[in-house]
């Protein structure tokens, strides 16, 4: 789903290496030369390729950073289950086959057989996916969404590094600075501890808040590489429905593991006693969780998307992007504190995009590795 993967953008990486390798002696000139570029990629392309590139982006612009203030807003409104959050974050994974259906029906395709080895590799995935969502859980039940937002953004490093030794992914230069500034800023917040704990959170539950929080990055990053792998290994086929069909089926087994986990835990007969209590009462207790299943579905929808339309640069961007918009969001919707050092880190954070995204870009030489 990264990469190797995504050959649908291969027009405007040639074109980018030609400016690249070629660069105008003038500013303005280089400016034109990515203005005529930008013309020629737009043209390659039907209109209906850039509407739904467009509506993935907002998806991912919109849909993420409001899962992530739904499931602080749970917390701090009332909410106790680390299982409910961790459930609704799969639960809509019959969205994405409302999707998948019409491209059987209408573009020809068909599913693609299962094997013994398919199936348990989406099984081991599903099973980390719902691991990764409980450790996201305990993240935002003990910290600020601006700051778990920022502290996930540690699963860029470790999807780097496994990618590296899981798919033989390069690691140049910029990629490397950009590991070590994330690092770096991520030190920053744990230092400034004290100015950012809710009042009815402990410091121990904060860090255990802040260790949950880059133990799920990690394993974020882990769950990227071997879907890669799976993708390259097992399925081979560049196309949008089989991506579609690992994220399903990803997402599935994650559902059943993290049910099992709702139902050992006794807490689906909670979640009535838990709307009772909720602040705003039980429908904005439901309307939470509703809109919970919604948002994580439709950004996981729209990730997927841009990556396969465009380019794990993109997607970087994006991601740069929404980390600071949930940040800013936090802080005026849900009154997050906002230390120097928070917004210090938030900077870092986003010059660490920066260099990914530069580190990432197509060029003719060969990448430097590691």
């Amino acid at each position: 789903m990264t990469q190797p993967l995504l050959q649908t953008g291969a027009y405007m990486e040639e074109c980018m290496s030609t400016v690249d390798s070629d660069p105008p002696k003038k500013l303005w000139d280089k400016v034109a030369a990515y203005k005529t570029l930008a013309r020629e990629a737009y043209k390659s392309k039907p209109t209906s390729y850039w509407i739904l590139l467009l509506l993935s982006s907002l998806a991912m612009l919109v849909a993420f950073p409001a899962s992530s203030l739904l499931s602080r807003l749970y917390f701090s409104n009332g909410g106790t289950s680390k299982w409910i959050i961790s459930w609704v974050a799969v639960a809509g994974w019959p969205i994405s086959v409302l999707f998948l259906i019409p491209m059987y029906l209408f573009s020809g395709t068909s599913a693609t057989p299962l094997t013994l080895k398919l199936t348990i590799s989406y099984v081991g995935l599903g099973f980390l996916s719902a691991a990764d969502n409980l450790m996201y859980a305990y993240a935002y039940a003990y910290l600020p969404a601006s700051t778990a937002s920022l502290v996930a953004s540690t699963s860029l490093v470790f999807s780097a590094l496994f990618g590296y030794f899981i798919v033989k992914n390069k690691i140049n230069a910029s990629i490397m600075n950009a590991l070590v500034v994330i690092t770096a800023a991520m030190v920053i917040i744990a230092l400034d501890s004290d100015s950012d704990i809710y009042g009815n959170v402990s410091k121990k539950q904060y860090i255990l808040g802040y260790i949950w929080d880059i133990l799920g990055s990690a394993l974020h990053g882990l769950i990227f590489a071997l879907s890669e792998r799976v993708f390259v290994s097992l399925l081979g086929r560049v196309s949008f429905h089989v991506v579609l069909e690992q994220q399903i089926m990803v997402s599935f087994f994650g559902f059943l593991f993290t049910t099992i986990g709702l139902v050992l835990n006794n807490d689906f007969h909670g979640m009535s006693s838990e709307a009772k209590t909720f602040k705003g009462g039980k429908t904005a207790y439901y309307m939470v969780i509703i809109w919970s299943i919604i948002t994580f579905q439709l950004g996981v929808l729209g990730a997927t998307s841009v990556l396969f339309l465009s380019s794990t640069v993109l997607a970087g961007v994006l991601n740069a992007v929404r980390v600071p918009l949930t940040s800013i969001a936090a802080v005026i919707l849900l009154k997050d504190p906002m230390s120097g050092f928070k917004i210090l880190s938030l900077i870092i954070t986003f010059w660490g995009f920066a260099s990914y995204i530069y580190g990432n870009r197509p060029v003719t030489k060969d990448s430097i590795i590691v």
